[in-house]
């Protein structure tokens, strides 16, 4: 069973903050999915779901994001034999720009702490990850501060399209795989400020 873990912060108040993206987009392919319950297990929301064949799990960690490892770790060994191969993580990623969805299979967290945990559980980074751009087009002063900020209600639309972009990704990347994801999905997106398609920064 492949698990499909969205990060975020399970306190309401933190619902419509970018750091909480993974949870929007669980919540999305969910409902594409016809799902309208999640049951608690092993520190998380989990739902049992199929993607074309495969059988998956979805997975909203209540561990808080910087432990969001404690959650995947235990479900992993239930759930995936304990294999990374069979985990696909979805989260926000400060350095890609507004809009961009990255598909990688291995890699660093870059300053992720739900990613880093993650990581740091499994002991490996060799795992599937789906990562939708929130890069302030100006400069901020605390980068903490603005993930845990509102989504602002102009730019609603466009996360919106993300969100859904990024559905779309975690399917693939589920049913057909790693490669044909990356082909598929990254690609690059427009910076508003430069008016040119700005590329990932890995």
């Amino acid at each position: 069973m492949k698990l499909i873990v969205g990060l975020g912060n399970p306190d309401p108040g933190y619902e419509c903050t970018w750091h909480n993206l993974g949870f929007r987009v669980i919540d999305a392919l969910a409902e594409r999915l016809g799902i309208r319950r999640f049951r608690p297990e092993c520190e998380a929301q989990v739902a049992p779901a199929h993607l074309g064949n495969e059988q998956v799990l979805l997975v909203r960690p209540q561990t808080y994001m910087n432990l969001s490892g404690n959650a995947v770790r235990p479900l992993l060994d239930k759930y995936g034999s304990g294999d990374p191969a069979e985990l696909i993580v979805v989260c926000d990623d400060i350095a890609l720009p507004l809009g961009m969805i990255r598909v990688r299979g291995q890699g660093s967290a870059g300053g992720q702490k739900g990613l880093k945990s993650v990581i740091e559980r499994l002991g490996t980074q060799q795992f599937g990850r789906v990562r939708l751009g929130i890069k302030p087009e100006h400069p901020v002063g605390d980068l903490a501060d603005f993930v845990l900020s509102r989504v602002p209600r102009k730019q609603d639309a466009a996360v919106e399209q993300m969100i859904d972009t990024a559905v779309s990704a975690v399917e693939v990347v589920a049913v057909k795989g790693i490669s044909e994801a990356m082909q598929l999905f990254n690609r690059r997106v427009k910076s508003e400020s430069e008016g040119e398609p700005s590329a990932s920064l890995d």
